[in-house]
């Protein structure tokens, strides 16, 4: 059996997860992506994959959301940073998706700025 083979397969077989920040019980199926890779309760997601739905990432660690990029259509995208390896990685929204936690992480450069709001003062 091959390697894409195998994959193929415990792919099929896994129908969920469990969140390894909040601990939910995720559905792998959800409106809006065709590679759940996150928690629709609190956003955070497992270091799995190199491409979408490869599941090829040796890293295994946590990525945290630390933001929220919007594509030209529109589209809601997560920003997620790997707590082992640092990398970076955008992942899609879902259908399914807390709409506070996707807030809180759009407004969270507004609350938390780079600089002491004093500065602005200056200017």
């Amino acid at each position: 059996m091959s390697h894409d083979h195998r994959r193929d397969e415990r792919r099929r077989r896994t129908e969920s997860f469990r969140c390894g920040h909040c601990r939910l019980d995720v559905p792998t199926d959800a409106f809006g992506t065709a590679h759940r890779n996150h928690c629709p309760n609190c956003a955070w997601s497992k270091h799995v994959d190199r491409t979408p739905g490869d599941r090829d990432a040796e890293c295994g660690s946590l990525m945290e959301p630390i933001g929220i990029t919007v594509r030209g259509d529109g589209e809601w995208v997560l920003v997620h940073r790997c707590v082992g390896c640092d990398e970076v990685h955008l992942n899609r929204t879902a259908g399914d998706d807390n709409p506070l936690v996707l807030l809180r992480l759009a407004v969270k450069p507004l609350a938390q700025p780079p600089f002491p709001m004093e500065w602005l003062a200056q200017i």
